[in-house]
């Protein structure tokens, strides 16, 4: 605890006691000590007062036991020398402030009610139960108790709009040398009142009690905290009402003192002086007293210190958004530009930074926006999500970056597919004709990842890149995050667990399709492994990765397990029975459509052949890539042919039932050269260092009837195997 800060707050304390004591004194010698004392229409009486010491102040001289109450809970003001800061004192000195800056208010009503044309004074019952559910069901988020003046009225006005686009309400107390925020923003023409949510309630700085009073009142009306049970009140705002101190300009004691009473409510101060800093200890989630930052950053700071979860409720796009659109196809015809699908480089990579390496909002297109090509042309793309947050874990990454797909196709007129470097997406003429811009997938990002992650996501900063030279610089990296997660799960085996989990994610374009995500099987799309599946259901307990209990075993060759069929059945709406997860050809999992690579079956070689998405030929099935996947993908079970992502590929279960990795007779020399190094490892792994050399390519032969020779001649095992068709 600052010694500085404390020392100041106890300070002060004893000055609005002092005050407090004078002005009751002044108070009943004009009017009367049985004069009546409230604040207009409420049932709340003094409501700090009454919500943490349960005495109903209705009488002035009802104040006298609470002055008490204060002096009893100052502490001694601190000395020089000899004197240890700590918190308690400062805290305790805080609820004095705050009951004497409730006994002066009080007393002003008694006599000169502090209200005129600009100050607007305590908020009645019939305000607080309008406004106050908006903190309980989330409309609001919180406040913020804004005091003192900023350097000019614009700033003032740029700080007030900042927070009102946050959705906060803004409530008004203080001055520094007579000049008032509220007066600087009538200077700009701003509009002031309950109407706007910027609420002036009084020049001085004790009009800070009405801030404070409202949230204890809102802790009575919508915690169920009982007059007197000050535990529960406190509690309730620490944890329930995100509210916060901005404070700009000179800090005086006065200053110091009430803010050492919002933080026993858990509200923290920010302020843009140089003031000391206090770290956690526990009375507020965070930061208690964050001093020295900038006005054109104070509030974010002040976002980010209090863990406010700010809902953007309409994505700021010139397209309709909603789940209806995610399931929309956008035709070459239709289409006005596209990025990826193997015309260029796209890429997606999401990546964990410190809360100050990222300015939530910011979003930039490095190279061409849209209004700088031509109708038909095809862009490289390179979208880098940078996200922060208190409990956001580098784990969660690839979880939120597998999120893109399903964003981004909510947006009316845009069409996304894949994910990782096999990205594919769309911008329709209509979409372009209403003014969409490459920009806007940054918004789609931006928004719905505050929105639909907020226990994990604080701030969230999206760079596009469009030109080739970066988007190639950026894939390099992503692709060594893409390999350093997929090697975490290195190790694990399917017996070594109980739950496998699913992934439902891609129901909007294949309705009954249904991946099951086990320690050697990953996703098909290449982008969930066993434990992004387990990350992803802890952060959304009712998203689409579900824990699935493996039970008891059928066939522990084929890999089939009863309560994963009971599961995938129910889950695909009974259009699949049964799934082997170790066999292509009984009842193989579904394929969506963004697997990474297919799996298929060539009968005169005895083996299969894999074809990855970036490979634009023609293959020994006699079907090219795209073919292919008309005829896997939408849900379908395709015995002899499988989606994959191209990991399991190298894994011991790769269609281990059938023969596994030795049954592989054909890739891509590209793919090949992808996995070098785990396929050799792979290779060495079954005794057949030499087996790579053995899996023929494009240069070997397209048609089995070429490939076939070759494959003889090099003495490939599969030829010598057990017919994979029975």
């Amino acid at each position: 605890m600052s010694r500085i800060i404390a020392a100041a707050a106890i300070k002060g304390a004893h000055k609005e006691v002092a005050e407090a004591e004078r002005m009751l004194a002044e108070t009943k010698e004009a009017v009367g000590a049985t004069a009546k004392v409230e604040f207009p229409n409420t049932g709340y009486y003094l409501p700090i007062i009454y919500a943490l010491t349960g005495i109903p102040v209705q009488r002035l001289e009802d104040m006298d036991k609470v002055l008490e109450y204060a002096k009893d809970l100052l502490p001694p003001i601190p000395k020089q020398r000899h004197w240890v800061p700590y918190l308690g004192h400062a805290l305790d000195a805080g609820i004095a402030t705050l009951f004497a800056g409730e006994i002066i208010e009080g007393c002003k009503y008694a006599t000169n009610p502090p209200v005129d044309d600009l100050w607007l004074g305590a908020a009645d019952d019939v305000i607080m139960r309008e406004r106050g559910v908006e903190f309980v069901d989330g409309t609001a988020p919180g406040f913020c108790a804004l005091v003192g003046r900023a350097s000019t009225p614009e700033m003032a006005d740029r700080i007030v709009v900042e927070l009102l686009e946050k959705n906060l309400y803004v409530w008004i107390s203080g001055h520094v040398d007579g000049v008032s925020i509220a007066e600087q923003l009538q200077q700009v023409d701003r509009q002031l009142g309950w109407d706007t949510r910027i609420v002036p309630y009084g020049k001085e700085m004790s009009s800070a009690v009405y801030s404070l009073g409202f949230a204890a009142r809102a802790a009575m009306s919508f915690g169920g905290a009982q007059p007197g049970d000050f535990k529960k009140v406190l509690r309730y705002n620490k944890n329930r009402i995100f509210a916060f101190v901005l404070a700009l300009d000179y800090v005086d004691e006065q200053k110091y003192a009430y803010a050492a009473g919002a933080i026993n409510y858990g509200f923290p101060t920010i302020a843009n002086t140089p003031i000391p800093d206090i770290l956690p200890t526990g009375v507020c989630t965070y930061e208690h007293v964050v001093g020295g930052v900038p006005e054109e950053e104070i509030v974010q700071k002040c976002v980010e210190v209090r863990g406010l979860k700010i809902q953007i409720t309409e994505i700021p796009i010139p397209m309709a958004y909603g789940p209806a659109f995610e399931g929309e196809v956008i035709r070459k015809d239709d289409m006005y530009i596209q990025f990826g699908g193997n015309i260029t480089p796209a890429f997606e990579y999401v990546r964990m930074r410190e809360m100050d390496e990222v300015t939530d909002g910011k979003i930039e297109v490095v190279g061409p926006e849209i209004d700088d090509v031509n109708e038909g042309d095809a862009l490289p793309l390179g979208i880098v999500v940078e996200v922060a947050g208190r409990k956001m874990q580098e784990d969660f990454e690839s979880i939120l970056e597998r999120q893109i797909h399903h964003l981004i196709n909510g947006a009316e007129g845009i069409w996304h597919m894949g994910q990782r470097d096999i990205v594919w997406t769309r911008i329709s003429k209509k979409a372009q004709a209403k003014g969409f811009k490459i920009r806007h997938y940054g918004e789609i990002i931006h928004a719905k990842l505050l929105n639909d992650f907020p226990s994990i996501v604080d701030k969230v900063q999206v760079t596009i890149y469009t030109n080739l030279e970066d988007v190639e610089k950026w894939l390099a990296i992503a692709r060594q995050a893409y390999r350093y997660r997929d090697e975490k799960t290195a190790g694990m085996t399917d017996e070594s667990v109980d739950t496998f989990y699913s992934c439902t994610l891609c129901q909007s374009f294949a309705p009954t399709h249904v991946c099951i995500i086990s320690p050697e099987r990953l996703g098909l799309c290449g982008a969930y492994n066993w434990l992004d599946g387990k990350a992803a259901y802890e952060i959304d307990p009712t998203g689409p990765n579900q824990p699935v209990k493996k039970g008891d075993v059928e066939d522990p060759v084929k890999g089939v397990w009863p309560a994963i069929n009971e599961f995938v059945k129910e889950k695909s709406g009974g259009n699949t029975q049964r799934v082997t997860m170790y066999s292509m050809m009984e009842d193989p999992m579904t394929s969506c459509g963004c697997f990474e690579c297919i799996v298929a079956f060539l009968p005169m070689c005895n083996g299969v052949m894999i074809v990855n998405r970036e490979h634009k030929g023609m293959t020994p099935c006699g079907m090219t890539f795209s073919t292919l996947a008309n005829s896997v993908g939408g849900g379908q079970q395709t015995p002899g042919f499988i989606g994959i992502g191209k990991v399991y590929i190298t894994s011991k279960k790769f269609i281990s039932a059938d023969g596994g990795f030795q049954r592989i007779v054909w890739m891509p020399k590209e793919l090949k050269e992808t996995l070098k190094e785990q396929l050799q490892k792979r290779c060495e792994e079954i005794g057949d260092p030499d087996f790579i050399n053995k899996i023929a390519d494009e240069d070997v032969g397209t048609t089995e009837e070429e490939i076939l020779p070759w494959l003889e001649q090099v003495g490939h095992p599969a030829l010598t195997m057990e017919p994979m068709l029975m």
